[in-house]
């Protein structure tokens, strides 16, 4: 993704809060089936239970998955 289309950049994350930085690792964070981008608005009853937590690297076959196993 270029820096301009960034959403992080967009929502002055990068640049005002952090130093620009190079991503090397996936991030995603999924309540139900809405996943979480900056910018996103999320009612209390959205968030009742805990979310799924997606980690992956530049090695496809390294990919972690937290939450509680199981909705």
């Amino acid at each position: 993704m270029s820096r301009g289309r960034d959403t992080l950049v967009l929502g002055r994350v990068i640049g005002d809060v952090l130093d620009p930085f190079t991503k090397s690792i996936d991030l995603r964070v999924v309540y139900s089936s809405r996943q979480v981008i900056n910018g996103c608005d999320l009612r209390p009853s959205q968030v009742i239970h805990q979310p799924r937590i997606e980690i992956g690297g530049a090695d496809d076959c390294t990919f972690y998955t937290l939450g509680n196993g199981g909705s």
